[in-house]
């Protein structure tokens, strides 16, 4: 599914850019992808589409210290909660937008869940919003996390 993901956000620039959902199933099938994993990234791209339009609550304008239930400390694991933190802080995420990020991680079948599938999750929920993370930030976000650490001058 992830692959998925990956290739519409490198493939359309924007999401209205992409075609509706039976044609981007025949394009995506065309490509080589497997018709269990288009199905499962259609889904998940329609539910993150049915959040980032749903009505902005309190939690839009949280300035509160954001605390995680034992659950999603479990499938989220330290390190991608302390990068949704960091995203949150750099002013990447909003609070609604770390709400909808960690409903997504949640959404897998997978804990914990792994660093790079967090950076897809929040790409493509910007990626839906018609936002673009600075050129430093993309970098962080795109980036390859097996490659030797960068240092720093």
């Amino acid at each position: 599914m992830f692959d998925i993901l990956v290739y519409l956000y490198e493939t359309y620039y924007r999401p209205d850019a992409c075609p509706e959902p039976v044609a981007l199933a025949k394009k995506l099938s065309a490509v080589g992808f497997d018709d269990e994993e288009i199905s499962e990234a259609l889904v998940w791209l329609n539910d993150l589409a049915a959040m980032a339009v749903a009505p902005q609550t309190l939690t839009a304008e949280s300035t509160g210290t954001r605390f995680y239930v034992d659950e999603e400390r479990e499938t989220l694991g330290t390190a991608a909660i302390g990068f949704i933190q960091f995203l949150e802080s750099a002013k990447v995420l909003s609070p609604l937008q770390r709400e909808i990020v960690v409903e997504r991680a949640l959404a897998l079948d997978e804990s914990p869940v792994s660093q790079g599938k967090l950076k897809v999750i929040v790409l493509m929920l910007l990626w839906s919003q018609g936002k673009e993370p600075d050129a430093l930030m993309f970098d962080d976000l795109f980036g390859d996390d097996e490659q030797v650490p960068r240092l720093l001058h």
